[in-house]
Parts: C-alpha cells; sequence; structure tokens
C-alpha cells in the first residue's frame, strides 16, 4: 500500500472530511443565513475544525494501533499499522495530531474569550485515547462514549460560536439555533451508536480471540441483534415526529426526509431484522453512514423551512 494512501486510510479521511462538512454547513447554512451573532469567522471555523479532525484522526490512529490483533482476524486484507505503516511511526503521528488539535483548541478557547473551553480538547484527547484502550473493550459503555463524542463535533460548534456572544437581548434565539444544534446532534449520537452495535456484531469473531467483551460476546449475536432492532426505531420515529410536527407545509423539505432519511432508515430497520452474516453486518454499518450524512444535508433546508 502507498504511504499516502496508508496515511489517508489511517486517520480515516472519509470520516474527517464529513466532520468538516457537517461543521461548515451549521456555520454558514444554518447560522449565518439567519443573521444571528456569531463569534467565528471563517478563519475561526477554520481553526475548529482543524483542531476536531486532528484530535479525531489521532483518536483513529491510536484506535488501530490497539486493534492489531483484532484486525489480523476482522480484516486482514486491510490493516495499515505494521503493513503500510510502522508502529513506531503510526505512534509519533498519534502524538502529533494530538499536540496540535489540543494547541489549536487553546488559541481557539482564548481568542474567543473563553479559556475554560480548552479544556473541552483536552478531555475529548484522553476520552479518545482511554477508549482505544479500555472502553471498547467493555459491553456498550465504549458504544456509547465514542456516539456522544461524535454529537459534541456538532455540539461544539454551538458552543464555540453562539454562546461567547450571547446577551440578554439576543439570548432567545441564540438558544433557538443552539436546539437546532443538539437536534442534530442526538441524530448523529443514535446513528453512530447502532452504527457501533453492528460493527461490534460484524467484528464479534477477532474482538472474542483478542479478549474484548463487547456487547454481541456479553449477551450474544441473538440478543445484541433484538437491541438493534429495537434501538432503530428510536431515529425512524424521531425524524417522522419532526417531519410531521414541524415541516408538514413544506413541500420540499417533506419530500427530502421521506426519501433520503426516512425511507433508507426503514430500509435498515428492515434488513437488520434479517441480518445474519458479517457481510449483512457490514453493509448496516455502511448504511447507517450514509442515512447520517443525508440527515446532515438537510442543514442546507432548514431555513427554507422555517421560511415556509
Amino acid at each position: 500500500m502507498p504511504p499516502i494512501k496508508a496515511f489517508l486510510n489511517l486517520i480515516r479521511w472519509k470520516n474527517l472530511i464529513m466532520i468538516v462538512l457537517v461543521q461548515f454547513l451549521i456555520k454558514y447554512a444554518l447560522l449565518e443565513p439567519f443573521g444571528v451573532d456569531t463569534a467565528l469567522d471563517f478563519v475561526g471555523i477554520s481553526v475548529l475544525s482543524l483542531a476536531t479532525i486532528c484530535i479525531a484522526a489521532a483518536g483513529n490512529i491510536i484506535n488501530d494501533i490497539n486493534d492489531i490483533e483484532t484486525d489480523f482476524v476482522n480484516k486482514p486484507d486491510k490493516i495499515i499499522v505494521g503493513s503500510g505503516i510502522s508502529e513506531k511511526a503510526a505512534y509519533n503521528l498519534f502524538i502529533a495530531f494530538n499536540i496540535i488539535g489540543v494547541a489549536l483548541g487553546f488559541y481557539l478557547s482564548h481568542a474567543v474569550n473563553k479559556a475554560p473551553f480548552f479544556t473541552i480538547f483536552v478531555l475529548i484527547s484522553a476520552l479518545l485515547y482511554v477508549y482505544s484502550s479500555t472502553l471498547k473493550q467493555m459491553p456498550l459503555i465504549g458504544n456509547l462514549v465514542i456516539s456522544v463524542l461524535v454529537g459534541l463535533s456538532l455540539i461544539i460548534v454551538g458552543l464555540f460560536d453562539l454562546l461567547p456572544v450571547m446577551t440578554p437581548q439576543n439570548r432567545e434565539i441564540q438558544l433557538t439555533l443552539f436546539e437546532v444544534i443538539w437536534h442534530y446532534a442526538l441524530f448523529a449520537f443514535m446513528l453512530n451508536l447502532l452504527r457501533e452495535i453492528a460493527k461490534d456484531l460484524e467484528d464479534i469473531n477477532g474482538d472474542y480471540k483478542a479478549g474484548m467483551n463487547t456487547l454481541p460476546i456479553a449477551i450474544g449475536r441473538a440478543r445484541t441483534r433484538t437491541i438493534l432492532i429495537i434501538l432503530s426505531l428510536i431515529p425512524l420515529l424521531a425524524v417522522i415526529s419532526y417531519v410531521i410536527n414541524n415541516l408538514y407545509n413544506v413541500q420540499v423539505a417533506v419530500i427530502y426526509f421521506l426519501v433520503l432519511v426516512v425511507a433508507p432508515l426503514i430500509f435498515t430497520f428492515i434488513k437488520t431484522c434479517y441480518a445474519k452474516s458479517k457481510q449483512d453486518y457490514h453493509q448496516l454499518s455502511n448504511l447507517y453512514k450514509l442515512v447520517m450524512l443525508f440527515g446532515m444535508l438537510s442543514l442546507l433546508l432548514y431555513k427554507f423551512a422555517i421560511l415556509n
């Protein structure tokens, strides 16, 4: 594997691009069009995104380092650490990305006059390390932690862009838009939780040989699939409720959500009911990621929906 390709795969470049895309969508498709007071200009949101993806990249790297044993079973043809990139080089990259991410977070926190916000970046960096080394081996705990961090990658835009310039005069509109970000973060959290459980089902053989105690190993495949089926109803029903209560009179938004979010969620739910093989769960994992992407892209419709 060429070094550049190995590096890009190691940091999960596609996932990092999605983080940047969503953060810029929140900034320029949700906040800016409404003309609300914001603390970040283009440079500011770029620094925030860069800090976020640096720490996320570091998390992906340490995860690959700690997964060498399981990857030999789960995906022997996609091993990066020890193949495309040496373990020493991976550790150096892990440290470098963390330093850059935390340093950018320190700079940005002081730039918006919210120095305590710096601790957010430190905590995220630490949690990603603990997740990779310990928490991911625990039933459901690791899934919940990594999903919370995914949701936080959205919420952090509101924390840095809205809260620093909140005043008694603009408090209502600032909190209203922060609530919108919160709803999208919950959606991302739920979809990622489902995806993490599906990945655990996909990787059960390698995880078992490595001595891990993920949810499928702790309670069995059948029970875990039942939990996945039940949990998959939550985002489906939540999105349907949101469309009925908030978008019923906006035809374009209704069509978008029904075709690109609700329909794929229904398809995914049905596929989950019949999933059995490693390949089935791999497909489910990809479907959840696709639905999350379409859900985030709906931010482009939000202003249109509100104005109508």
